[in-house]
């Protein structure tokens, strides 16, 4: 009997490719890059005029709300990813929250190319 493996649907493969290339771009045009996190619940994000915190509790209600009201967006969504990993001091949980924005980012990539395919 063979065991059913789960498998990347092939528009995530194609986009974690393009992410894949992208780096190497950066890395060809950046070389390494070391720098600190800059994260934490008490870091005032410009623009916003408040702590990662108070943008991420907004974030997440608007996000909620948007959704109860039936008028979500990708920029809902992503926004709250982001500013829940701005958020963030431990290195843990700042890297799974920036696993959430690049799989966020993802998705609305494969969303836009579905789009695109259907046009």
């Amino acid at each position: 009997m063979t065991a059913i493996q789960p498998t990347t649907p092939l528009s995530t493969a194609t986009v974690l490719g393009e992410v894949a290339d992208r780096r190497r771009q950066q890395d060809a045009t950046f070389g390494e890059q070391n720098h600190p996190d800059g994260t934490g619940p008490d870091v005032e994000l410009t623009g916003v005029l408040r702590r990662a915190a108070d943008a991420a509790y907004t974030a997440r209600f608007t996000t909620e709300l948007a959704r109860a009201e039936g008028r979500l967006t990708w920029l809902h969504i992503l926004r709250e990813e982001v500013y829940e990993a701005l958020a963030e001091a431990a290195p843990a949980e700042l890297r799974d929250e920036l696993l959430d924005v690049a799989a966020t980012a993802v998705v609305w990539i494969e969303a836009i190319d579905r789009r695109g395919a259907a046009s």
